[in-house]
């Protein structure tokens, strides 16, 4: 799976792992502006969860408005079922709002819940350098250390780990592994059984000489974690990432269970437009880092992780590159479709994804799909998250429309394409 299908949809993922996102031109068609939205201004910090995660009842003006006519070309464009979305720019609100239904009759509303994926993978590479920084850590300590005897994984240190230079195949592109999540997507996956699938095949090169991305990197991270702090891992992203930056609605489940009010999703991956809501995500990263958002919780995400606000200036730069620019090359063994190219430009950081002047992550899942992305020199934050209708395209939606959000915002500062 490629950095772009991050927690992705298994029978869809491809062995190539190549991005599935197409550059869009920004909508210009003038639509209605009869959907509900937050006035812009409003502030976007703490307080009541409802009262700045929902929808006013005046029509959207200026940039907000741009904002709600591309969300609303998109939906209808790439049949969406909903689109919810959330921009903020230096700390206050531009607009929050919600479009389309989660299920048949009912609106889509901003404070629904959603899975998100691997923007828990940013929150572990944060909590890793939040540990280097407290001197709990060292970033090229080995993970025998902590984790012995796991096959193919001499001279692999927690920085391969989370930057995904391992060598360590994708157990999500395995075909064996798709084949049983398609067979069965409320089987309850255990980290043992997913590790196994990747060390269980030989790896696409010596630890730390290339790069590709493999969901089982941050499998081994998670537990990682657990063993330098003895805490197990949802306690630790709470304390180290969800209180900090004020995260109320995003916590883990070791179920496949979603707090209410639900955002539902639907997905053809079997074959029928069928409900995917609670197929069980066991398998899309660490127990204990298998959570559930808002879009609000999702903005402030971006800003929090993208700003680097609970790191030192050296981790902050750890973050955004820590040794990643200049990997990735084809090999005999490793073609350029998986060995993806790291540059200065788009680049695989601590967890998170740096697309130009952005820092972002975009997870897909079973008919759900999410994106944040931040701008540090315009501090703008985007948040979507969308669900597919029965003609939806196969790919990173909820990306496809930051990316537009973005080029008619900020049209000096476009969210490249990954690979």
């Amino acid at each position: 799976m490629s950095p772009t299908r991050r927690t992705s949809r298994p029978r869809r993922a491809t062995a190539t792992a190549r991005t599935a996102l197409a550059a869009l031109t920004t909508a210009t068609a003038l639509l209605a502006l009869s959907a509900p939205v937050t006035a812009a201004g409003a502030p976007a910090g703490d307080g009541d969860h409802r009262r700045h995660c929902a929808d006013s009842r005046r029509p959207a003006r200026g940039r907000a408005a741009e904002v709600l006519r591309i969300a609303e070309q998109a939906r209808q464009e790439m049949d969406l079922k909903s689109v919810v979305l959330r921009v903020t720019e230096n700390g206050r609100e531009l607009i929050t709002t919600a479009l389309g239904e989660s299920m048949t009759g009912v609106p889509a509303e901003p404070d629904m819940h959603f899975r998100n994926g691997n923007i828990a993978i940013s929150y572990m590479g944060t909590a890793l350098l939040r540990l280097v920084d407290q001197g709990r850590a060292d970033l090229d300590a080995p993970i025998s250390r902590w984790l012995p005897g796991i096959p193919h994984t001499e001279g692999v240190t927690l920085r391969m780990l989370a930057n995904s230079s391992t060598g360590l195949r994708d157990y999500v592109t395995t075909p064996s592994f798709q084949q049983a999540v398609g067979a069965n997507p409320f089987r309850q996956w255990t980290a043992d059984e997913l590790v196994a699938i990747s060390t269980g095949q030989e790896p696409w090169y010596d630890p730390g000489t290339n790069w590709n991305y493999s969901h089982a990197n941050f499998v081994l991270l998670g537990a990682a974690l657990e063993k330098i702090t003895g805490t197990r891992l949802d306690l630790l992203l709470q304390r180290e990432i969800l209180r900090p930056l004020g995260l109320h609605q995003t916590a883990n489940s070791f179920t496949p269970d979603i707090p209410r009010p639900v955002l539902h999703a639907f997905t053809d991956d079997r074959g029928t437009y069928e409900e995917s809501t609670f197929w069980n995500p066991s398998w899309t990263t660490a127990p204990g880092a298998v959570e559930t958002t808002d879009i609000c919780d999702l903005a402030r995400s971006a800003v929090g992780i993208g700003s680097g606000e609970l790191l030192s200036p050296a981790s902050y730069r750890e973050l955004l590159d820590p040794g990643t620019v200049g990997l990735g090359h084809a090999t005999k063994k490793c073609p350029a479709a998986i060995c993806l190219a790291q540059t200065e430009a788009t680049h695989y950081g601590m967890g998170v994804v740096v697309l130009g002047d952005w820092i972002s992550q975009h997870p897909l899942f079973f008919g759900y799909s999410a994106s944040m992305a931040y701008l540090p020199s315009r501090h703008l934050a985007i948040a979507v998250s969308t669900t597919q209708g029965p003609d939806a395209p196969d790919g990173h939606t909820a990306h496809t429309i930051a990316q537009r959000i973005a080029a008619a915002l900020t049209p000096d500062h476009p969210i490249p394409d990954f690979g």
